[in-house]
């Protein structure tokens, strides 16, 4: 019975392993990507490509490497489920660079391990001990039966090789036929210029995926050894002149300069949005502070997070640095190295210190190395603090924007101090003692849990204004305070019922990508709402609008944001494809065929003409491509020698 089964061991690995991969999409669910019969076929065809090698081996060899093939790709697909459920992306080989930042996430890998995912690993007790059984118990065919050796070693070799070619042939005939037809059609240009990584899975499948990421990095770091192509340098080149000249025009607004000299004191708050903001809970301001803050402050409510798989990471880039975040990976990580026109390199230039604080392991996101590039000439980190507070991930905001304050009263003035809380971090749960809010049916949930968070930071943002009017710094700063990305809380019922009414598509966008963006300037200046849009790409440009620092020569994307007359037609461009100018909402297709993009109405989520659109979606992709090749390549520096040769 047992030699049965062997004899169709590649068979029920196929089954197996298909019957995980239907898993997979069913629970990663992305609308528009349910599996379709090519996608089958597809699937199919790179389990042949990974397994038909195992054909050459003998039957012993091959039904251990069938098992390890399928304790592999089970760990790969669960990986990267687990990390599409914060991230809602697929894991990359530039991700892989940051996995040792992984142990530190702790309680927030724990949260997305759902009960039901066990079925993933139901088969593997089984075919360990059946591995175990091969190993020790199966033996040899007796010598006597193998008198003409040779004969047979040959034949066997040349049924293994056919056998091994006719499954290798298959597989590439059931991959690559649909993959180009595709990329001929509805997928035209999704392999050259892919904004989000699942609508290449749509195409090639969550292992299919995985071999052209590969191939993706090898091609770019290897074998195009990190040179862009010519025209690409010249097409970014241009792009960025044009923004810088932009920005030129700008400086004739009144405002350019106003606050010369300040010091500048940004704040960004983990994973802070933008509809917490104004709310009550129980009869309680979850964001009191905010609130009252608010109407002495300019308050952008339609400023959106840009960030991606770098998270925290990429709000960091995005606010001092003024370019989009790779579509893979962490720049921190992966492009460290680079050369940069970052906020506080420029601050230095006019005389400022620079100061960044984070209490927290000064490695995390790669930081000791990317801060010393962006030439700040300190970064405040875990050691440097008393952890006489120890909340969630490290110390809580209320010490360490006080311990922030202790050291920005020893600067030289005037200063730039970045600072990035941690108490707000998903999974977001305080001690009983912190939890002020009366969240009612909602205590004890990850949102209950938020809420909280929330107004604990909020509080601790109260307490440091406080301490900083006392210091005599509050008139003298432009103090700003941006959130980085979204909670990673999916379930939207708890939303519902605490802002009390049924959530559109739109309205769902709207607070997945809304991040508060509030900036105080001296005596209170330029108060009020500006609904106008905005995203964390700009925050640079308006400081130094703000400061009179011009930044027509600089590689930036943004643009200023207060101005005594704003920009018309601003766009703000996200990650995966889509952008908004607070008319229109543009999504791309999730599965890369541009028919299936919707132009929406950015109030009502009403499905508008595509056409209406049509240009914006092109700016949005331009956008993309030349900044992930101004870091891709490292085109600053390049740009930099044509200047000074």
């Amino acid at each position: 019975m047992i030699r049965r089964l062997w004899a169709i061991d590649m068979l029920l690995f196929f089954i197996i392993m298909m019957i995980k991969l239907v898993m997979f999409d069913r629970f990663v669910n992305v609308p528009n990507m349910k599996m379709s019969v090519d996608d089958v076929f597809v699937a199919i065809g790179t389990l042949a490509l990974v397994s038909f090698w195992t054909l050459w081996l003998p039957q012993r060899g091959r039904i251990l490497a069938l098992i390890l093939l399928d304790l592999l790709l089970t760990f790969v697909m669960y990986a990267d489920l687990v990390y599409f459920r914060y991230f809602q992306d697929l894991i990359t080989v530039p991700v892989l660079t940051q996995a040792g930042q992984v142990g530190s996430l702790g309680e927030s890998i724990g949260s997305l391990l759902l009960m039901v995912d066990i079925w993933f690993f139901v088969d593997w007790p089984f075919i360990i001990l059946f591995a175990f059984y091969v190993l020790f118990r199966f033996k040899k065919e007796p010598r006597a039966t193998l008198s003409f050796a040779p004969r047979n070693r040959w034949r066997k070799f040349i049924i293994r090789t056919s056998l091994s070619l006719i499954v290798f042939a298959t597989g590439v005939a059931l991959v690559f036929v649909p993959v180009n037809i595709a990329k001929k059609t509805w997928a035209q240009g999704l392999f050259t210029g892919n904004w989000w990584n699942l609508s290449l899975y749509n195409v090639t499948g969550v292992i299919g995926f995985h071999g052209y990421d590969a191939y993706r990095y090898i091609n770019q770091h290897w074998i195009q050894n990190g040179e862009a192509p010519e025209e690409d340098v010249a097409a970014a080149k241009q792009w960025f002149e044009e923004r810088g000249n932009l920005r030129k025009q700008l400086e004739s607004d009144k405002l350019f300069g106003a606050y010369k000299g300040s010091n500048v004191i940004l704040i960004q708050l983990e994973a802070f949005q933008n509809f917490v903001i104004g709310q009550k809970i129980g009869g309680q301001e979850v964001t009191p502070v905010m609130n009252k803050l608010i109407g002495e402050s300019a308050y952008f409510n339609r400023f959106y997070h840009q960030t991606s798989q770098g998270r925290t990471s990429d709000a960091d880039l995005a606010a001092n640095i003024s370019l989009q975040p790779l579509q893979s990976g962490s720049v921190f990580i992966t492009n460290a190295h680079n050369k940069f026109d970052s906020l506080p390199a420029i601050l230095k230039e006019a005389g400022y210190a620079a100061s960044v604080f984070h209490a927290y392991e000064g490695g995390f996101w790669n930081r000791n190395n990317m801060y010393a590039n962006m030439q700040y000439d300190y970064f405040y980190n875990k050691k440097d603090y008393k952890m006489n507070e120890p909340l969630g991930w490290s110390l809580g905001d209320e010490s360490f924007f006080q311990q922030s304050v202790d050291a920005m009263v020893q600067e030289k003035q005037p200063f730039y101090s970045f600072l990035i809380s941690l108490s707000s971090h998903h999974p977001y749960s305080l001690p009983e003692s912190y939890q002020k809010l009366d969240v009612g049916e909602l205590k004890d949930t990850i949102f209950g849990d938020y809420l909280q968070a929330a107004h604990y930071v909020d509080s601790a943002l109260g307490h440091m204004i406080e301490r900083l009017k006392k210091e005599g710094l509050w008139d003298n700063s432009i103090f700003l305070f941006y959130g980085d990305h979204d909670n990673s809380i999916n379930e939207w019922e708890p939303f519902e019922s605490f802002l009390g009414k049924p959530l559109t598509d739109m309205d769902k966008q709207q607070i997945l990508k809304q991040v508060p963006f509030i900036v105080h300037l001296p005596k209170g200046a330029n108060a009020g709402l500006h609904e106008e849009v905005g995203g964390q790409i700009d925050i640079t440009p308006t400081i130094l609008h703000l400061l009179g620092i011009s930044s027509a020569d600089k590689v930036m994307i943004g643009t200023p944001l207060i101005m005594e007359k704003p920009l018309e037609g601003k766009k703000v461009v996200f990650r995966n494809g889509s952008y908004t100018d607070g008319k229109v909402w543009y999504k791309p297709s999730n599965d890369g065929n541009e028919a299936n993009s919707q132009c929406l109405n950015a109030d009502t989520g009403e499905k508008m003409d595509l056409n209406a659109c049509k240009g914006g979606g092109e700016e949005a992709r331009t956008e993309l491509t030349v900044s992930d090749n101004v870091i891709s390549y490292d085109l600053i520096k390049q740009f930099r020698k044509q200047q000074n040769p």
